[in-house]
């Protein structure tokens, strides 16, 4: 391991930090509003459901059981046409955001599903039988009652997106997968690769905390 120049090595590091907290924050952000989007219609449109609806159930459920065993390295690089269209480069962390937040919707649709699913019958039909509306129970009954959990399940989201960045940075996205990669391990230097690691493990951890700390305020409410 080589001495560590400080005054160059500290700036790659809030530079790549940033990088990270960009595609992070970005997928996070669109994939929580796709993925809830497609979890409730995959919710509400399973037979015998509150918007019982055979096709678009199937078409989703087919497109979202096509895309989640993709391994994120191939399914990024397929996304790669995709994401020059809609951003105009394949290189950079904003680059990334694409793909990022394709493979996280799918994640979190499903989770939103089984979450809604395990929503006690009987609070459903409580609510239909006082004459609400289809969408009324969804949005007043289901998805309150199953907000704990789905609190915690989008934290498990979060902290797989701090994994999937690492991935995306040695695919060209920058941050700390490309910095622990391209002045760490190309380089040897084992430093550099502790230093990341640890950063990835307090983002990690904090992820977790701030999840844990809602997931906790919300089943307490």
């Amino acid at each position: 391991m080589r001495d560590i120049d400080l005054d160059a090595f500290l700036p790659r590091i809030g530079k790549a930090i940033g990088e990270t907290l960009v595609m992070l924050t970005g997928s996070f952000l669109l994939a929580s509003v796709l993925g809830l989007l497609l979890g409730l219609l995959l919710y509400a449109t399973r037979p015998g459901n509150l918007l019982h609806n055979g096709l678009v159930f199937n078409i989703l459920n087919f497109v979202i059981n096509i895309i989640r065993p993709i391994p994120f390295l191939i399914l990024a690089v397929s996304l790669i046409p995709l994401t020059r269209l809609l951003v105009g480069t394949s290189i950079g962390p904003v680059a990334v955001i694409p793909a990022l937040t394709v493979a996280a919707s799918v994640a979190i649709a499903r989770i939103v599903e089984s979450n809604l699913v395990a929503v006690d019958p009987g609070t459903i039909e409580a609510g239909a039988a006082m004459g609400a509306r289809p969408w009324r129970i969804l949005f007043t009954i289901v998805i309150p009652e199953a907000l704990g959990p789905l609190t915690l399940g989008l934290t498990y989201i979060l902290v797989a997106l701090v994994d999937a960045t690492a991935v995306a940075g040695v695919l060209g996205g920058g941050g700390l997968g490309n910095l622990a990669m391209t002045y760490g391990y190309q380089r040897f230097d084992w430093f550099v690769v502790i230093v990341i690691v640890v950063i990835l493990i307090v983002l990690v951890q904090s992820a977790q905390l701030v999840g844990n700390w809602i997931s906790r305020k919300v089943l307490h409410r």
